[in-house]
Formats: structure tokens, sequence, C-alpha cells
């Protein structure tokens, strides 16, 4: 765990002043736990999604631990979890924002938020983002940094964190979401792992983290690549099209993709990027794309015009399809 965080701060925050995501759980005890010491400067800062009676008690709990063992400071951050997406994926939107602005309250923009996902949490992610069929994206797990949210343990083992608790007496709080069966990712910890494990062999866990740095790693290169492209094609508010049409699938796709990005879309699907492609390599006349991401009463539509694919908008309410391009 030491080594994991220390390698970790040598990267990312050679100045050693780091905040860490604390749920009083065992990945992220054992997380602030090695953190207070590899790091010259922690601050805890402990969410309380209010989702179990008693969530005000855990919290403050973590953060009292959190100062004995040794963070400068720790504070509780209660939020309220919505509906949108599910419990889980609201929990975690809640949690991220509080992170995150917390961090901003505090003025310290350029410190990263350390959280305590391990390497079967990156396995499970792998499997989530696989059933997605989103191609090779969708597959490529966590990263160690993406500013400002900081993973070091993504190399250590979910049963290793537990015995660091252990031998420092520690008592991680055990969320009773984290072992029901009517969320996907229990689901794929308890009974999909444990199964595939089985059948294959075992190590099944490391080699889905192995495939998912291999992915990251070629798509950090195609995307560098593309991003050179895409200079290159970019024609005043449009992106010319011949030489688009003539390069590798995973290239024009990833210019696609960085294009649609920077004019404002939000959460583009595979589909999304098929559909705008299709406006460059199987052109039949057909109309707009729109893609992800809108102002008010509006939505973003890709179309081809005059040899070059271009940005505008299409009303959502009563005058839909009503494009402005």
């Amino acid at each position: 765990m030491r080594h994991a965080v220390r390698d970790w701060l040598g990267t990312y925050a050679p100045d050693g002043v780091v905040a860490v995501g604390l749920s009083g759980g065992a990945d992220s005890l054992a997380l602030t736990a090695a953190a207070a010491v590899e790091a010259d400067v922690v601050d805890a800062y402990v969410v309380d999604h209010g989702l179990q009676d008693g969530s005000a008690e855990v919290a403050a709990g973590a953060a009292a631990v959190a100062l004995d063992l040794g963070c400068r400071s720790a504070r509780v951050l209660t939020v309220e979890v919505g509906t949108e997406g599910g419990l889980e994926a609201a929990a975690r939107s809640a949690r991220y924002a509080a992170l995150g602005e917390a961090r901003l309250f505090d003025a310290r923009p350029g410190v990263p938020v350390l959280l305590g996902h391990t390497l079967d949490d990156q396995a499970e992610t792998v499997l989530l983002g696989l059933a997605r069929g989103s191609g090779g994206r969708s597959i490529q797990g966590m990263t160690e940094y993406a500013e400002p949210w900081g993973r070091p343990l993504l190399g250590v083992r979910r049963a290793v964190t537990r015995q660091l608790c252990a031998d420092l007496g520690l008592e991680p709080w055990e969320d009773p979401h984290n072992s029901s069966p009517e969320f996907t990712r229990v689901r794929l910890r308890t009974e999909v792992l444990p199964l595939l494990e089985e059948v294959l062999g075992g190590g099944v866990a490391p080699a889905l983290a192995r495939t998912a740095a291999q992915l990251r790693e070629d798509g950090t290169a195609l995307d560098a690549i593309a991003k050179e492209l895409l200079k290159s094609e970019i024609d005043g508010d449009g992106l010319r099209l011949e030489t688009l049409a003539t390069v590798a699938p995973a290239l024009r796709r990833r210019v696609i993709r960085a294009w649609l990005l920077a004019g404002g879309a939000k959460s583009l699907t595979d589909s999304n990027l098929r559909a705008v492609e299709a406006l460059i390599t199987d052109w039949r006349g057909q109309g707009g794309v729109a893609v992800g991401g809108s102002v008010t009463g509006t939505r973003l539509v890709a179309a081809r015009e005059r040899g070059r694919l271009i940005l505008g908008s299409a009303h959502s309410g009563p005058d839909r399809g009503r494009h402005h391009l």
C-alpha cells in the first residue's frame, strides 16, 4: 500500500500535498492510512450520502479516524442523492460533485483528490464497459490520474486494503449497498467474477486490469495522432472531409469525437459517432445527426455542407426538426 501511494505521489504530486475521499470503507480507509504516512499534507473529505440511518455518525467517525491517522484536516460533506440514472449513478454523481466543490471551496484547484479504487474495482469497470459495447474507450477502465482524481491503488487487490486495516486495528464501515444484489456492480463482484475465476482458472481480475492498461496506452497514442489530424482538417467553423474519408476508421472516429466535444457535444455514444461518420463515408444526401449536448430549447446537430462537416442547432420543442446550420 505504501509503495503504491509513494509511486503515485512521485509521478503526479511530487509536492506531497493531496486530499483524499474517505467513505469509511476498507479501501478508502487503507488509502488514507497510507497517504497520511507517505504524503506531506493530507486533507480528508468524508461524503455523507444520507442513504442509511446513522450515516451522519458513520461520517463523523470516519473523520475522527482520519485525524487520528495524521490527516491535517477532515471535513464531512453532506449531499442529497437524486434519482437520475438509478441510485448507484446518482450517488456517484453527488459524491464527485461534492468532492470537486470542496476542493475548489478550499482554494486548492491544483491539489489532487485521491480515491480508493482498487484492481478489483478496475476489473469490474472493464466488464461493465464491455457490456456497453461502445468500443475500446469503454473498456479502458479508470486511469491513475484524470485531474483532479487520483487512483493510486489500481494495482492493489481489495484483499490487501482489508488486511492493512486489520493490521492497523481499524474497523472499516461495511456499506450495506456493497452487498445488495440489486446493484449490477455488486453482482459482478459476488457472482460473475468468482465464476470467471473458477471457469478460467484464476487471474481474471489482473488480466482485465492489464487489458485496460494496454488499451489506454493504445488509445492515448491514437488520440494524439487524431488531434494533429484534426488541426490540419479544421476549415473555419467546419471540418474538411477529403482526407478524413481515406484514413483508418479508428482515427476518423477519434477526429470526429474530438471535433464534436470541442463544439459542445456531451455524452457521445458509439452510435452517435458512427452516424456522423456515415456523413463522410456513406453520404447519400441524408440529413443532420443529432448529438448529445444542447443549450436551452435546442440540440446540437452535425450535418454535411459543401464538402465539410458543420455543427449547428435544431429546436427540441414544438418546432423540432427546424435546423439552424
